[in-house]
C-alpha cells in the first residue's frame, strides 16, 4: 500500500509539473521524464536482485531499438537546438524582437513563441501567461514600445484568432499602423529574422524570403507586421 501510494503521488506531480511546461518546452519535458522513471526502475530492479529480467526485454527489443534509436536521438538534438538560448539551424526559425519581447517563429510548424524581456512580466512566456495578463502586457506595450505592440497582436491573432479583440478596450483606432514597421534592422536582426547564419548567399536570402513570406503573408491569414519586417529583412541583407 505504501509504494502504491508513493506511485500514485509521483504520477500526479508529474502530470501537474508536465503541464505547467511551455506548450514548446513539452516534448523534452516528456523526454527528461520518461529518462528518470526509467532510472528509477533501474535502481529498483538492482536493488531487488531482478535486473537479469531488463537484460532479457532489451534483448528481446535490441531489434526494433537498432533502427528507432538513431531518429529518436536525432529528434531529441534538434529538439534541444530550438529549446535552447543559442540560435536554431539556418532555415528553421527565426526571431524579431521588441524592446519588450522577443517572439520566435518556427519555420515548418508556423507556430510561434515569445518571451519578455524587459517590464513587470520581464522573464515569463507568453504560453504561460493568462488572458488578463495578455491585456495587461498588451496595455504596457502600447505605451511603451510600438514594435512590441505589434509582435504582441501578432502573436495574439495566431493563437486566438480575432476572438481576443473582443475583451481588447484600449485597441488603437489606427488601424493602419499595424502594417508599420519600426526604426531600421541591423544585418544582425536581420539574419535572425530570416533564420539565417552570417555569410548567407542572396540565393539563401531569396529562398528564406519567400519561405518566410509563404508562412506569414496577410493575404493568408498572416500578419503586416511580420510581413513588413521580412520584406525589410531582405532589404537589408540585399541592399
Amino acid at each position: 500500500m505504501p509504494l502504491t501510494f508513493i506511485v500514485i503521488v509521483a504520477a500526479v506531480v508529474a502530470f501537474v509539473w508536465l503541464r505547467n511546461q511551455p506548450p514548446a518546452q513539452r516534448p523534452q519535458a516528456i523526454l527528461k521524464l520518461a529518462l528518470l522513471v526509467g532510472t528509477l526502475i533501474l535502481l529498483v530492479l538492482a536493488v531487488t536482485g531482478r535486473l537479469h529480467f531488463l537484460f532479457a526485454f532489451l534483448a528481446f527489443l535490441y531489434p526494433l531499438l537498432r533502427r528507432l534509436l538513431p531518429s529518436l536521438l536525432g529528434g531529441l538534438m534538434s529538439g534541444n537546438t530550438a529549446g535552447g538560448g543559442t540560435r536554431a539551424s539556418a532555415g528553421n526559425q527565426s526571431r524579431v524582437s521588441g524592446e519588450i519581447l522577443e517572439m520566435s517563429l518556427d519555420h515548418d510548424s508556423g507556430t510561434m513563441s515569445g518571451r519578455v524581456i524587459k517590464g513587470p512580466m520581464e522573464g515569463r512566456e507568453l504560453d504561460n501567461l493568462s488572458e488578463q495578463e495578455f491585456l495587461e502586457l498588451l496595455r504596457y506595450c502600447r505605451a511603451n514600445d510600438e514594435d512590441s505592440a505589434r509582435l504582441l497582436e501578432t502573436y495574439l491573432d495566431r493563437r486566438f484568432g480575432d476572438s481576443w479583440r473582443a475583451d481588447d478596450q484600449t485597441e488603437d483606432q489606427e488601424s493602419g499602423r499595424a502594417g508599420s514597421a519600426g526604426g531600421p534592422l541591423t544585418e544582425s536582426e536581420a539574419l535572425d529574422i530570416l533564420g539565417l547564419e552570417p555569410g548567407a548567399s542572396r540565393d539563401e536570402i531569396i529562398k528564406a524570403h519567400r519561405r518566410m513570406m509563404q508562412k506569414v503573408h496577410p493575404d493568408h491569414g498572416g500578419s503586416n507586421y511580420l510581413a513588413a519586417r521580412i520584406n525589410e529583412a531582405k532589404e537589408c541583407l540585399l541592399g
